[in-house]
């Protein structure tokens, strides 16, 4: 496949720092032929930018959106106050699809803004209100396409509303109906796909959602199809309490007993796991997505055992409820969690110039690793999905290649960001 475009900017990052005079080849499919310092002239100058790779969302709710400024209660009238939760169940039962489009492409678009170029889309929302017709999930996909984002749609089962309890009101608009028929909706779905920039995962929605042996049949067959298994776990004290009561064990350790490996699943939050658990769960290839926004916002706390994850290399990072769409800020609150958690435990913790390539490590390649997708590092074979950065920007002054880094991380925010790259296409920011 020849070169279509060759990209040249001020600085570009080869995996540990930015450099100088790198140039980026893409063919006509949208992928990376060489990085380097090429003979080719650049097609494609940007001068005042720095490229790295475009980040890597791994756990979104799009249509969450839709509750932007509704913490943990708002006032419903009549002096009574609307919690998240009740929130969320309010607008899944008002919600029809024109609107459940609009919040989708609004999201996906705030996520380009935002320099991710990969969204796994973790979609629970199937039916319209008039009964079991999956109506939601297409409009989910044409979503991504028009904001121009690519998309692991992360197709998710959901037979349960609480551990053993019965699907109830707006939660019926979730329901998988059957493991055949959540497989022959999937099957559909596939014959939908823009292949080049959308492709499909499973998702068990929870331990509250699916139980042990429907959680083991979904991951036995995504696993015979080659997909990526992603599941919540242990997020909040009440599912640890519940799963106790029904199962006398805790979620993890559930999953722990039914995954014989786990190097093509994705936990996500893990914020109250035993290190144990995760221990084990790690040794058989498990790999952890965390929400650090959004866990913070629902106060929902800080996860205990992620020094492991951090040594394991199989972490990644997502937006979940899109309250605040950064993903700067969610490298940087990982970090600062950490931090507070360590000194809380008279830990004397000391930064190094490691951390921030760390961070956007996490944030791309991680992010890639979880979804099962060829991106998130800028070498040969990889898509060409990039986050531009404006070199001018006031909140970058003084800075160079070797302080630019951690600049982005911990001093910068959706700001400095000038673009992005999907696919070797360019879109500027919005804003």
């Amino acid at each position: 496949m020849s070169t279509r475009l060759v990209l040249q900017a001020d600085l570009t990052w080869t995996g540990s720092r930015f450099e100088p005079d790198v140039r980026i080849g893409v063919d006509e499919r949208g992928r990376i032929t060489a990085v380097g310092r090429l003979d080719a002239e650049p097609t494609e100058r940007l001068p005042g930018r720095a490229v790295l790779p475009g980040f890597v969302n791994v756990h979104s709710h799009a249509f969450q959106r839709g509750l932007r400024g509704q913490g943990e209660s708002f006032p419903a009238g009549a002096g009574s106050f609307w919690t998240w939760r009740e929130a969320m169940y309010r607008l899944v039962s008002e919600l029809d699809e024109p609107e459940f489009y609009r919040l989708c492409v609004q999201a996906f678009g705030e996520m380009r803004d935002a320099g991710i170029t990969t969204v796994g889309e973790f979609h629970y929302f199937h039916h319209s209100r008039s009964g079991e017709d999956f109506a939601f999930d297409e409009v989910a996909l044409r979503a991504a396409a028009d904001a121009g984002i690519r998309i692991v749609l992360l197709q998710s089962y959901y037979a349960t509303g609480g551990v053993g309890r019965p699907l109830e009101g707006a939660q019926r608009r979730f329901d998988s109906v059957s493991p055949d028929a959540f497989w022959r909706q999937m099957d559909r779905l596939e014959s939908l796909l823009d292949r080049p920039t959308q492709s499909l995962g499973v998702a068990p929605h929870s331990i509250r959602a699916a139980g042990p042996e429907e959680i083991a049949e979904v991951y036995e067959e995504a696993t015979r199809r080659k997909f990526v298994c992603h599941i919540h776990v242990e997020e909040q004290p009440k599912e640890i309490e519940e799963t106790r009561v029904v199962y006398g064990k805790r979620p993890l350790e559930l999953l722990n007993e039914i995954l014989a490996r786990s190097d093509r699943v994705t936990a996500i939050h893990c914020t109250q796991s035993e290190p144990g658990d995760l221990e084990r769960y790690l040794k058989a290839g498990g790999r952890v997505c965390t929400c650090p926004l959004t866990e913070g916002s629902l106060g929902d706390g800080i996860p205990r055992a992620l020094p492991l994850l951090h040594a394991a290399g199989r972490l990644s990072l997502g937006s979940d409820s899109n309250a605040r769409i950064s993903m700067l800020e969610e490298m940087r609150w990982l970090e600062y969690g950490q931090r507070l958690a360590s000194k809380a435990r008279g830990v004397i913790v000391t930064r190094d110039g490691h951390t921030a390539p760390a961070l956007l490590a996490i944030g791309s390649a991680g992010g890639a690793a979880a979804l099962g997708i060829e991106a998130g590092r800028i070498e040969r074979g990889c898509w060409a999905d990039l986050a531009v950065v404006d070199l001018g920007h006031p909140l970058l002054a003084g800075c160079d290649a070797e302080t630019l880094p951690a600049a982005l991380v911990f001093g910068a925010g959706n700001e400095v960001l000038a673009g992005t790259f999907v696919g070797g296409r360019f879109r500027p920011t919005t804003s």
